[in-house]
């Protein structure tokens, strides 16, 4: 496969485009402890639940044989953690990117081959697919028995029993994983961010334990567009940004790219269209409208929301590779 170098299209700017995001601490009080805070440029979202789970994963890292890495398909970079990757540090660890049901199939190609060229452990997979379980299973052990052979070369494998840490940011899938592994409702899943708060351990069978952990953000999203694709994969929770951004930035995404499931979705005549036209558009389409025709905006920005999460405005993949 020929590695696509070209830069990703630089997005069109508007006037009307998301504003800033206005104080997060005084908007969303409760969520923000002492190990979080915005400064300046960036964004955080570290309560100290996730502090707390951090340090957990580190105290139990010994206790388990390899970490599996839960990221979304759809942003493979931004929903990896570098906080993650530190504490994790040399133990075996596989990546699991999640939900390629609703990843663009072509962009995904290109992120697959530069996984390749990074010569990490890596497997682009659907959780909800019974064979991705399997794959999953057969490539960690895989890993696992490598390792030993290769710090044990003349020793005989005899390991029988298994145990594996799932690690991820919110709702990237990590408690779905171990549900479907363990063919029952082991833990809380949801399409809701940061519902895991402990640790759980999770037998699935004789010869292996899953570890779930709570989903931890990085201590600090530094570019503005990363923070808009994780509020986007619903990876911080609602009211920690306001509807508003995401819902645009989708809009803004679907027109540059000229998304044919969006315009049927809405039923656009063109994409050559401003923020306001299409929100008022959809408030009109959808009959999310006040006294005197007004357009309820707050309900358009919920609406776009919910159909992205429900795969209704077609498939993404929110950047490229690295060049």
């Amino acid at each position: 496969m020929t590695f696509n170098k070209k830069p990703a299209k630089k997005a069109k700017k508007r006037r009307d485009s998301v504003a800033p995001l206005k104080s997060i601490k005084k908007q969303n009080p409760k969520y923000l402890e002492d190990d979080a805070e915005v400064k300046g440029i960036g964004f955080n979202w570290f309560p100290g639940h996730m502090k707390k789970a951090s340090d957990d994963i580190k105290a139990k890292l010994p206790l388990v044989d390899l970490v599996l890495e839960i990221r979304d398909a759809r942003a493979p970079i931004v929903t990896g953690n570098p906080l993650l990757k530190k504490i994790i540090g040399s133990k075996s660890h596989l990546i699991v990117l999640n939900k390629i049901n609703l990843a663009d199939p072509a962009k995904l190609a290109l992120w697959q081959e530069w996984f390749k060229q990074q010569g990490e452990s890596y497997l682009f997979i659907n959780i909800m697919d019974k064979g991705s379980l399997k794959l999953i299973l057969s490539y960690a052990r895989k890993i696992i028995d490598d390792k030993h052979r290769a710090s044990n070369p003349e020793k005989v494998l005899e390991k029988k029993k298994y145990r594996f840490m799932i690690v991820g940011l919110p709702n990237t899938g990590k408690s779905t994983l171990i549900n479907q592994m363990a063919a029952r409702q082991a833990t809380k899943a949801a399409n809701k961010p940061a519902l895991t708060r402990v640790q759980i351990w999770v037998k699935v069978d004789d010869g292996l334990e899953l570890l779930d952990t709570p989903g931890i953000m990085p201590p600090k999203i530094e570019k503005e567009e990363h923070k808009l694709w994780l509020s986007t994969l619903n990876t911080i929770p609602d009211g920690i940004i306001e509807a508003r951004e995401p819902a645009c930035f989708l809009i803004e995404y679907f027109l540059n790219e000229k998304s044919l499931s969006f315009k049927q979705r809405y039923q656009l005549n063109t994409f050559d269209l401003s923020m306001d036209e299409v929100l008022n558009h959809i408030a009109a389409l959808r009959g999310c409208l006040r006294q005197k025709g007004i357009p309820d905006l707050e309900r358009v920005y919920k609406l776009i929301l919910m159909d992205f999460h429900n795969g209704e405005l077609g498939k993404v993949c929110f950047g490229l590779p690295p060049t």
